[in-house]
């Protein structure tokens, strides 16, 4: 089929294609403490009890897509920040086989699994969902986990460059019959694969790329691009960007962001607890994370890395929507302006903050024109 009649069967048939201006999701549902790193009291666990009554709570709401965490190990500090967490293809084959109509992915580390048996398990999900799976193609930034598996960590290019013969290799696998590769990383003599997934040409694709190689990557490669967004402006910048890089290679990608929704009746009432969640927060486990990730550094002054943690601590770096039904409304309409199309989100307690959300928060998104 030709780009128009792709677009028009994905919109037809694949909920993240939908015709909602504001798609929305939920992140982070399958590991401890969630996208909060905090001791903040909560009821939610990473059980699969619990987020598969998150998974169809957000079913029921109409929430286009679910978003796991690639984790294999924790983060340390007093919470070991997502310690413990349900493994995402199995969580996702179990949880289309109890849910209708949501998208389910699966965050996959491309170096913990050989593309031939993660486009099997994916092309399996894929029918048991009838075309709801989805991948979130992760490159393995976090040391000690590819350690554990034995591998030495690879140079950030190197990465990327693993990434995209991993993915490459396991397109052929869901398109073609009967071929050979014979690439920098992976040698497939015979290629075969039955049954073929669902959706056509191949299930959803998503990346979270901020750097420059990771912006080509996601531009070539996926459907969607998620990143952080600290900024409207920066927003709006690199959303232009990787839509442009994209047209470089006669593709179209869609970009979406994250956030921690701290939402209640008063204004008042949601700063205090987005402050409760920061006063409680696990600020060793918030900085390793930074760390990690190079922010944790004399590059940036003291009164930044602060803001970095908090931001952290209060969803993983997300955007923050707190305020009122109206004013979170209004913070969505900002960030559908600068051309994001989608939102995966968090909360504290997702099963009960969700239901306010549903009651409050989507009626008037469906007034903005943000939720049909």
């Amino acid at each position: 089929m030709n780009a128009t009649e792709l677009m028009e069967y994905r919109r037809a048939t694949i909920p993240v294609f939908n015709d909602n201006t504001m798609k929305l999701g939920v992140f982070g549902s399958n590991c401890s403490n969630g996208c909060t790193i905090t001791h903040a009291e909560t009821t939610y666990e990473a059980t699969y009890e619990h987020t598969l009554a998150i998974a169809q709570q957000a079913d029921r709401l109409g929430f286009e897509l679910l978003v796991p965490v690639g984790r294999w190990r924790g983060f340390g500090g007093s919470t070991d920040f997502n310690g413990t967490s349900i493994v995402t293809y199995t969580r996702a084959a179990a949880l289309a086989a109890r849910t209708e109509h949501i998208m389910l992915f699966s965050t996959s580390h491309a170096p913990t699994i050989h593309p031939i048996v993660a486009a099997k398990q994916g092309a399996t999900i894929d029918h048991i969902s009838n075309g709801r799976w989805g991948l979130n193609i992760v490159c393995g930034w976090f040391t000690p986990e590819m350690e554990m598996f034995g591998a030495t960590q690879m140079d950030h290019a190197e990465r990327y460059r693993y990434a995209g013969e991993w993915i490459q290799v396991i397109k052929r696998m869901w398109t073609e019959q009967g071929f050979d590769h014979h690439g920098e990383f992976f040698q497939v003599k015979d290629g075969y694969l039955l049954p073929k997934p669902v959706q056509q040409p191949y299930p959803t694709l998503i990346n979270a790329g901020f750097s420059p190689a990771g912006k080509d990557f996601a531009a070539r490669e996926v459907d969607f691009n998620f990143m952080a967004v600290d900024t409207l402006e920066n927003g709006k910048a690199i959303t232009t960007e990787i839509k442009q890089l994209a047209r470089q290679y006669q593709r179209q990608i869609g970009i979406m962001t994250y956030g921690l929704v701290v939402c209640c009746d008063t204004e008042k009432e949601a700063h205090q607890k987005y402050r409760y969640i920061v006063e409680k927060g696990d600020w060793e486990a918030a900085r390793t994370i930074l760390g990690l990730l190079g922010i944790e550094s004399e590059s940036f002054s003291e009164q930044h890395r602060t803001e970095f943690a908090e931001r952290f601590i209060a969803g993983w770096g997300g955007y923050p929507l707190v305020g009122t039904p109206e004013q979170v409304v209004d913070e969505l309409c900002k960030l559908s302006r600068i051309g994001l199309e989608g939102i995966i989100l968090s909360w504290l307690d997702y099963n009960e903050e969700m239901r306010y959300f549903g009651e409050k928060v989507l009626p008037l998104m469906r007034q903005a024109g943000l939720r049909q």
